[in-house]
């Protein structure tokens, strides 16, 4: 009898605990919910425009939520969605860069003039084409952590330009389907002496030396497999494809003609001063290593969760690594391939046309989020940083729903 009413009293206990776990998470999604929605219509009031979309998804040891509002001209998104993710795509490239020194294949403070260990070939190649200013001194640590002076010649019209445009972006005008190459920027910035100044002088965000990772990694690959290799082969076959740690669908394009977004995915949106945009189709090949990456909220958690909680690819130590290492010259929170957001965590975001993400996990809490938000507004400067910044925003807001 008294067996029995501890099993009673166990079960009640059980089925209380049960209702009282169902009614927080219900109280965390319209918590989060009501948040979303709020940061949502704020920024269509602040921008007098329809905003298509605002999207969330937060795993942490409260349980896992995703939000998303839609605007009147908006599509649905889910956690499975496809989309463009930009420059977190650099978080996956440190993974790649990291995970070879683990392997031993390579050494973070090598020059990239050095040679791969164990060969008698260099990191990049050599020759006129590739005497990039600086070259003998630049290191791969300080091209992961933007500090190797590398100019960029996706972002940057400073110093070279090609009818008021970035290179990339004129060729991608003028020749749609054109076939970048690491070999083709560097071409450009040793034709034009191009270069920030010396390395660890000067923190500037570059596409182009994340590039030039690429192109390190496709080398380094190429001759510890003993066949030809590019970045992306690593990248499937080492970091997301189905024989890695943990395998995920993620695709980076590599091909000028690979334009596709897998099904289903959701268009980018632009909105211009006098018309607007549906973004869709893409030549990645332009930003290999640096913004080439597709995938959709829900691999993206797996991915970053996974790599900085050190159960992926990477130990605990190198995932430490990425977050802490920063240049001399960095005024800000880059790592190797890796921000800081305060109050939200450590990974990276992402711009390219039509897209805006954010990818981030926080150790202290165990929470990553994840924040898609598919449009730009280019109708001024301080409208497009106010896209930016809602990334944050919803980062930070997400975290508070939850009780953080």
């Amino acid at each position: 009898m008294q067996k029995l009413k501890f099993i009673t009293l166990s079960l009640a206990l059980l089925l209380s605990l049960s209702c009282k776990n169902n009614n927080e998470a219900d109280d965390y999604q319209n918590n989060l919910d009501n948040s979303i929605k709020n940061i949502h219509t704020t920024l269509q009031k602040e921008l007098n425009t329809d905003i298509p979309s605002l999207s969330v998804y937060v795993v942490s040891p409260k349980g896992t939520f995703f939000s998303s509002v839609m605007g009147s001209n908006g599509t649905a998104v889910n956690k499975k969605t496809y989309f463009r993710f930009a420059s977190n795509t650099k978080n996956f490239t440190s993974t790649a860069i990291l995970n070879m020194m683990e392997d031993g294949w390579l050494n973070l403070d090598d020059k990239i003039t050095a040679n791969i260990p164990g060969t008698s070939v260099p990191y990049l190649p050599t020759g006129a084409d590739w005497e990039i200013k600086y070259k003998n001194d630049i290191t791969i640590r300080q091209l992961l952590q933007h500090n190797a002076g590398i100019y960029d010649l996706t972002n940057d019209t400073s110093q070279y330009s090609v009818g008021g445009k970035t290179y990339a972006d004129n060729k991608l005008e003028t020749s749609p389907n054109f076939q970048f190459s690491a070999a083709d920027y560097v071409k450009v910035l040793v034709n034009n002496n191009l270069s920030y100044g010396p390395p660890n002088t000067v923190y500037h965000y570059s596409n182009t030396g994340f590039t030039i990772l690429s192109e390190i990694i496709a080398r380094v690959y190429t001759q510890k497999s003993g066949t030809a290799k590019t970045y992306g082969n690593y990248m499937y076959d080492k970091i997301v494809g189905s024989s890695s740690k943990v395998p995920l669908d993620i695709k980076f394009p590599e091909l000028g003609t690979e334009q596709q977004l897998p099904v289903s995915y959701i268009n980018g949106f632009i909105k211009y001063t006098d018309h607007s945009e549906i973004t869709d189709k893409k030549n990645a090949s332009a930003h290999i290593g640096e913004g080439n990456g597709v995938g959709s909220m829900e691999m993206l958690s797996q991915y970053i969760r996974s790599v900085m909680k050190g159960e992926n690819v990477l130990t605990s130590a190198s995932a430490q690594l990425m977050r802490t290492s920063k240049g001399p010259a960095t005024t800000n929170n880059y790592g190797l391939g890796c921000g800081y957001f305060p109050g939200i965590g450590y990974g990276h975001n992402g711009a390219t046309e039509g897209y805006l993400s954010l990818m981030t996990y926080d150790p202290d809490t165990d929470v990553s989020i994840i924040v898609l938000l598919p449009f730009w507004d280019l109708r001024s400067d301080a409208n497009f940083e106010k896209c930016i910044m809602t990334l944050n925003t919803t980062g930070l807001e997400a975290k508070k729903a939850l009780g953080y």
